[in-house]
């Protein structure tokens, strides 16, 4: 409804409202209606044709009302034209109550023409047409009926639905957007997830495949296995002064890291090296003579192994640490008397298995050697010594400094206390778990590395390579004696003359022809001034392996004329 269908009428009083229909529109109380009254018609009475109104058609007089309740007033009542068809009473109070029917105008009575041959009279009015039924509202309570007129603003274009439909395009878009990005997240979680399990799983089957998962596999076969590659190692020499008995026991202690090897390298003191002034010695005399220092730096050069330094442990100092551990317990090769008992009393350490010993009886079993006994023998009872110790040692750094800081020795300036103990510490670790063992480095008569053996420890256990050279640079040279008669002292006179140094010699089989024999070609041209020297001829030299750390070695046969031999 408009204001010109519905105007407001200030002196009107207005209705009141009383509740609210299922539409949400207001219900207003109904008024009392007052008698309808005729509504006023300017053309009534005036003759209309079919196409509205005839201004020649003659004035009529009115016509009583034939029903006590006249039409409303209707501009177009009376008229008859085409396209107009009857519309009902407004009734302003209609809206409001929902409860009032539409009620239509009665249509005004038409005006019949006037009869020809009498003017200025008109025929008496025919009886109205039947007016169209009204449309009438549903009774209360149905549903309300609607007109499509009144909903013509939904097919109203809109400037802003534009807007609208592209915001929507817009939202829509970019929510798909964020999911399709939740979902490729999604699957890249889940593929990472699925790599990393493969990748867990294969390494898992690889390490248990190969031994290396913890209690799996041989650690003498983990050893070999990384061999081939660079290992990382820890080594540290120690001399035991036997401060009773005199003389000295030399082992270097390894920590290979990168096997989770521990392993005791028992040094024979027969073993060849060079002293402080280059010339050749044994390894016991270099421990008197030369002292912790420059035997260190004798067996760096010699083996070409890295020493970090030097452990050196006097008998008494040994006997307190065996007793500050508890003891150890080795398997006994031999009965060994008690130095200080009297004849015929027991014997201090008894030959068996796991035989407990203490400070004492370690430090006696560990310098034991019997009358015509090699050398090695010793040595390897002193390694046992060593290894009982490590198992008992802390495998801790902190208590394993502890232990050492009990002793009260005074340290080597190149192994402090502390390093010591983290050094004793990871061989202790070693040495609980198995992964330890003692390996001998042999050597021949003449104080020479053993070819193939030697060669193996040093290279597969130090990680080292047999050096030709002293730290002088002064060449290196062994004698074979193959002549039938002692020639090395006066070979070894002559050589030394000559400014080599001379490490060793020995005796081999009888032989017609001499040798000088080098391993590096570089080394080649020394070779030939040796066999000059010595008197040899230059077809004597020849390519091969020189005998244990010497540069060249010569083996003397028949042909070698000895120097103040009748």
């Amino acid at each position: 409804m408009n204001d010109q269908q519905n105007p407001y009428d200030p002196y009107y009083p207005q209705p009141q409202i009383i509740g609210y229909d299922a539409y949400g529109q207001p219900v207003y109380q109904q008024p009392a209606q007052a008698p309808q009254q005729p509504a006023y018609d300017p053309y009534a009475g005036q003759q209309q044709t079919s196409y509205g109104y005839d201004p020649y058609a003659q004035p009529q007089a009115p016509q009583p009302p034939q029903n006590p309740q006249q039409p409303a007033y209707d501009t177009y009542a009376g008229q008859q034209g085409q396209g107009y068809a009857q519309q009902p009473a407004y009734d302003p109070y209609e809206s409001y109550g929902g409860q009032q029917q539409w009620q239509a105008a009665e249509p005004a009575a038409p005006v019949a023409a006037a009869p020809a041959g009498v003017p200025g009279q008109r025929p008496a009015p025919e009886p109205p047409a039947a007016a169209p039924a009204a449309p009438r509202r549903a009774e209360a309570g149905d549903d309300r009926e609607y007109r499509t007129e009144q909903f013509s603003f939904i097919e109203e274009p809109d400037e802003d639905s534009e807007d609208v439909i592209d915001w929507l395009k817009f939202t829509e878009s970019r929510s798909e957007r964020r999911e399709e990005a939740r979902r490729r997240g999604r699957n890249r979680v889940i593929a990472l997830v699925v790599v990393l399990v493969l990748a867990t799983v294969g390494g898992v089957g690889y390490l248990w495949s190969a031994g290396m998962l913890p209690g799996t596999g041989d650690p003498e076969e983990k050893g070999r296995s990384a061999a081939g590659g660079p290992q990382r190692r820890d080594t540290i020499v120690l001399h035991l002064h036997d401060t009773q008995g005199g003389g000295t026991s030399t082992a270097l202690l390894v920590d290979n890291s990168t096997t989770k090897q521990g392993t005791t390298v028992l040094l024979p003191n027969a073993l060849a090296v060079s002293d402080t002034e280059g010339a050749a010695t044994t390894l016991g005399k270099s421990v008197e003579e030369d002292g912790s220092t420059g035997t260190r730096e004798a067996l760096d050069t010699l083996l070409g192994a890295k020493i970090a330094g030097t452990w050196r442990l006097d008998t008494p100092y040994l006997e307190n640490l065996v007793e500050y551990l508890g003891g150890i317990e080795v398997d006994t090769d031999t009965a060994v008397p008690d130095p200080q008992g009297k004849k015929g009393a027991d014997p201090l350490v008894t030959r068996g298995e796991q035989q407990t010993l203490t400070g004492r009886a370690a430090v006696a079993y560990a310098t034991f050697r019997a009358s015509g006994e090699a050398e090695a023998k010793q040595l390897q009872r002193f390694g046992q010594v060593v290894n009982g110790m490590l198992r008992k040692m802390p495998s801790d750094a902190t208590n394993a400094t502890t232990a050492v800081e009990y002793l009260q020795q005074i340290a080597d300036p190149s192994l402090p206390e502390k390093d010591l103990g983290a050094s004793l510490a990871k061989l202790a670790e070693h040495a609980k778990t198995g992964a330890y063992k003692t390996a001998l480095l042999p050597v021949g008569q003449d104080g020479a590395l053993a070819e193939g053996t030697g060669d193996s420890v040093v290279r597969d256990i130090l990680g080292g390579k047999v050096t030709a050279l002293d730290a002088g640079g002064v060449p290196r040279v062994s004698i074979k004696d193959g002549t039938g008669e002692d020639a090395v002292e006066a070979a070894k006179v002559v050589l030394v003359n000559g400014g080599y140094a001379f490490v060793g010699g020995s005796r081999t089989e009888s032989r017609a022809k001499s040798e000088v024999v080098y391993g590096d070609d570089a080394q080649k041209a020394t070779a030939v001034e040796v066999a000059e020297t010595l008197g040899l001829p230059a077809g004597s030299v020849t390519k091969g392996k020189p005998a244990g750390t010497a540069a060249v070695t010569v083996v003397l046969g028949r042909d070698y004329e000895i120097p103040g031999a009748p």
